[in-house]
């Protein structure tokens, strides 16, 4: 009995956006079943992150996020106003045959995406960076080896 594997997304991989918004997934990290654009296939969810980039939820993930969002209470206020923020942003993604994906202006505004995009994989999700978001991150993150092992040991690495 052999068991389907989740998509893992590693690596970076450099892209640039069509005049339509379109950009090409890497090969590996398409969905398993080609992509058929006919409407029946796996959604993915892109939201925008504080620090200025996209993060693109596959299906698995985004049932993930569904299930903790249905637990925030009508009640809390805060937390019904942050929902409301983030999902007014969020766009809904299918890959079409050729492997591409197409981006929203408010999303590509909020990452600042010129032309060129740089796709990071995160294991369960990747993030779309514009080349200067993630020049930026990159110089940003000047860790010690130290605290790097200790946050490795975190995560049980």
């Amino acid at each position: 009995m052999e068991k389907q594997e989740s998509t893992l997304f590693v690596g970076e991989f450099h892209r640039s956006i069509d005049e339509k918004g379109r950009l090409t997934i890497p090969a590996g990290w398409r969905p398993k079943n080609g992509g058929s654009g006919n409407g029946n296939d796996a959604h993915c969810l892109a939201l925008p992150t504080p620090d200025g980039n996209i993060t693109v939820y596959p299906p698995k993930m985004v049932a993930q996020l569904e299930a903790r969002i249905s637990q925030v209470s009508i009640g809390d206020i805060e937390g019904q106003k942050a929902i409301t923020e983030l999902m007014s942003m969020a766009h809904s993604l299918n890959c079409d045959r050729q492997g591409r994906i197409n981006l929203n202006e408010r999303l590509i505004a909020h990452a600042k995406i010129q032309k060129d995009v740089v796709l990071v994989g995160k294991l369960s999700t990747f993030s779309l960076f514009s080349d200067e978001g993630y020049e930026k991150f990159q110089s940003s993150y000047t860790v010690d080896e130290g605290t790097k092992a200790a946050v490795f040991q975190r995560f049980g690495l």
